[in-house]
This record gives structure tokens, sequence and C-alpha cells, in this order.
């Protein structure tokens, strides 16, 4: 497979990655947007599944450590969520063991290595250092709005997403369009996906901020007793 074809079969796959997390924003967006409230509903998970796998074989194309580093801590924070609640069990067992063994065995080829992605040429990217920096910092922060949620709903017993994910989510997507833009050559999937995504950030941050108004200024009025 000449370079070009593995590049374009790279982009292929990534924009199919950003276009299913683009739809589990909308479907988020748009649910809460109806209840006036940030919701998220299970598809928003499964979805996200199925988009981070995609995306770790992506970063192993693109040989991206940053990428293929964040991909695989998500993709086990989401299933973590499936499981809290209550519907990893309700999946089809194939689709379970897929979802453990799939990941694990692309790993195990990317390690073993062939001409078109491996472990080795990861090691020797050309990616500038202070560039790299910049990316791994955006995806450390924007990988820690998922392990603030995990702990979060850990303590809940729940699946919840609070106000400090979606803060976290706009300033970490900020920091990884810059890295986008400033790689050579720059990464169009990551543009796609971050652009969109720091309009749904923003917008959450603005219905979580109204909702907990809401909620205080109604605690604050008391019940006028009889005399």
């Amino acid at each position: 497979m000449p370079m070009l074809k593995t590049e374009q079969v790279a982009l292929g796959i990534g924009l199919t990655s950003q276009l299913l997390f683009s739809s589990r924003i909308v479907l988020q967006w748009v649910q809460s947007e109806r209840a006036k409230r940030v919701l998220v509903p299970t598809l928003f998970w499964q979805i996200s599944l199925i988009s981070s796998f995609l995306m770790i074989i992506y970063g192993m194309l693109r040989h991206d450590p940053v990428i293929l580093g964040a991909q695989l801590i998500s993709y086990g924070i989401y299933i973590r969520n499936l499981q809290l609640l209550g519907e990893w069990r309700k999946l089809h067992g194939l689709f379970r063991l897929g979802a453990y063994v799939f990941p694990l065995a692309t790993l195990a080829w990317f390690v073993v290595g062939n001409q078109h992605f491996s472990l080795q040429a990861m090691l020797s990217h050309s990616i500038p250092s202070g560039v790299l920096a910049l990316g791994a910092i955006g995806q450390a922060i924007f990988l820690m709005r998922f392990v603030y949620q995990w702990l979060y709903s850990e303590r809940k017993g729940e699946s919840v997403l609070p106000l400090g994910f979606w803060l976290v989510s706009f300033v970490g997507s900020i920091l990884i369009l810059a890295y986008a833009l400033l790689r050579h050559p720059i990464d169009v999937v990551l543009i796609v996906g971050n652009v969109f995504g720091t309009v749904v950030y923003a917008r959450n941050i603005v219905l979580m901020r109204r909702e907990e108004k809401t909620e205080e200024q109604t605690a604050e009025i008391q019940p006028i007793r009889p005399d």
C-alpha cells in the first residue's frame, strides 16, 4: 500500500470517528436544549466507545503518540460509564467480548509492526518537541475531564456529567485545536472534531450555569408560615 493511500485510509477512519463523535454531541445537545438542562443519554457513551476505537486506529496510522495515548485511556472510561449506567451487561456478549479483545489485538499488531504502522515508527516521529508538548498538555487536560467525570460518577454511584466536565472540555479542546494547526502536516481530523465541540461545550456551560442559578434562587425562597 503506497504511503499516500495509507494517509487516505487514516483520513477516512479519522473523519468517520469524528463524525460519530459529533453525532453524539448533537444528540446530547438536542436533548439538553429540549429539557433546558444538561442530559447525557446512554447512546452518547455507546457512540463514544466505537468512535474511540476508530481514533485508536487513526492514532496508530498517523504515528501520533498524543492521540493514541489519550484514546486508549478514554476507551476504558467509556466502558466504565456504561457499566455505571447498568447498560454494559445489556449489550450482546459478542459485542462486549469484541470491545475487550479488538483493542488489545490491534495494540499487539502495532507493537509487532508492519509496513503501514508500528510502535518503532511512532517513537521516531518528526513532530517538534514544543508542538508535541502542547498537544500532550491539551490531550491531558481533555482527558482529565473524563477522569474527573469518572471519579465524580463513582462518588455519586451513577454516570453524571458535572459543570467541571464541560469547563475542562472547553479548555482542552482549544489547546488541541492549536496543536492540530501547528502540527505538520496539520491534522484535519482534530480540527473538524474540535471546532464544533468547543461550541457545544460553551453552550452546555451556559445551560448548567443557568440551571444552578435557578436551583439557588428556588432554595432561597422560603415558604411563608401563617402566624
